[in-house]
């Protein structure tokens, strides 16, 4: 079913702010890539540390 990103993105919001409020924010946790920029990555985990609330930041890095 088509939709706009607008809707999209209220969505994913809605689901993640829901989320959080049920089982707390340490349930959420961010990909962050190995090959991306830096300001790329450094952006992820603000978006994690700051909108979502979690330290829970993991990468490829190891491999």
């Amino acid at each position: 079913m088509p939709t706009t990103w607008e809707k999209a993105l209220t969505y994913v919001a809605e689901k993640l702010t829901a989320i959080k409020e049920t089982y707390g924010p340490d349930t959420v946790s961010v990909f962050a890539c190995a090959r991306a920029t830096n300001e790329t990555n450094f952006v992820t985990q603000r978006f994690a540390r700051a909108v979502l609330g979690t330290n829970n930041i993991d990468g490829c890095n190891r491999t």
